[in-house]
């Protein structure tokens, strides 16, 4: 995307002496880890070396912060040696502090930020009115969920199946009746397709009816709902969305999302929908307009950036 401007490499293992060889090699001017990428000896060995170290668009579940205080010998020092936290909530920031992190800010989630490629939503919708009847959509499952998920979807309804994973494709393709990359627009007697495509996320929500987002149906912590929203996808989560709790209770209160306790009722709920356009459409707009307003995350970390860097 950005030419020879950018160097993309691997970080390496976190033990003293790569770490070390890493930052001799690179010397950069400022460390930017993203969410919960807390590694002991990287922080030791920028704190050392002068390098400020930022946690951009952190988080910090009751789970994760119960974790990082039973290990408090291990974890509290680098977390100290941060120079400043760019926290999704005030909940985030309450938990980080509590940990031992100063400079916290409340800098608001980047996945707000998202810009949602037009020519994918375009396409998608086309897609969708090709197909000619409703399409559920089983976004971001993970191992096990999609057998739970696909269970009581009635025939006239088109399943989409899009992994998290994509190592996981041709397993899931063993519950599918066709696949993106083989069948560009399957037939009426595909009841399960799976979408095993990169970067086209996009498309699979402005393809469907209604979203139902894995890695909330197993204690997973769920998967981003965010984008579904910007896209105007009604969605529908399960139980575990505790790696996207904030952005789940905003999305609560807005009437954006229905929020359910196990993947039956969850394939339920979205049933009822796709046979409701009204909700359909108001929980639509209520997504949109939640992302909306909640932009401005990515300016606010440019702020405590510069701040930094002079």
């Amino acid at each position: 995307m950005y030419g020879e401007s950018v160097l993309d490499v691997f970080l390496p293992y976190d033990y003293p002496e790569s770490v070390q060889a890493f930052l001799e090699r690179f010397r950069p001017r400022l460390g930017v880890l993203m969410e919960t990428e807390l590694w002991p000896n990287l922080l030791a060995h920028c704190e050392r070396r002068g390098v400020p170290v930022v946690l951009a668009n952190a988080r910090m579940s009751e789970k994760s912060a119960r974790g990082y205080a039973r290990w408090r010998a291990l974890t509290a020092p680098g977390i100290r040696s941060l120079a400043a936290v760019c926290a999704q909530s005030e909940a985030d920031a309450e938990r980080l502090r509590a940990l031992g992190a100063p400079r916290v800010e409340v800098t608001g989630n980047l996945k707000f930020d998202v810009s949602l490629d037009a020519a994918q939503l375009a396409a998608g919708r086309d897609w969708r009115t090709r197909v000619g009847r409703p399409v559920l959509l089983l976004a971001s499952t993970r191992d096990g969920e999609e057998r739970l998920l696909l269970k009581g979807i009635p025939p006239d309804v088109l399943a989409v199946v899009v992994p998290r994973h994509p190592q996981r494709f041709d397993e899931v393709a063993q519950l599918a009746d066709a696949r993106r990359t083989q069948t560009q627009m399957p037939d009426r007697a595909v009841r399960t397709y799976l979408g095993d495509t990169m970067g086209e996320m996009a498309f699979y929500y402005a393809a469907c009816d209604v979203a139902v987002i894995g890695g909330s149906f197993l204690p997973l912590g769920g998967q981003n709902l965010i984008e579904a929203l910007a896209a105007g996808a009604p969605v529908v989560v399960g139980p575990s969305m505790y790696n996207f709790a904030e952005a789940t209770r905003l999305a609560l209160e807005a009437g954006a999302v229905i929020q359910v306790t196990d993947a039956r009722s969850a394939v339920s709920e979205a049933l009822e929908l796709v046979s409701n356009p009204e909700k359909r459409n108001a929980m639509a707009a209520a997504g949109k307009k939640l992302c909306e307003a909640h932009r401005g995350a990515t300016a606010r970390h440019l702020e405590v950036l510069r701040r930094l860097t002079g």
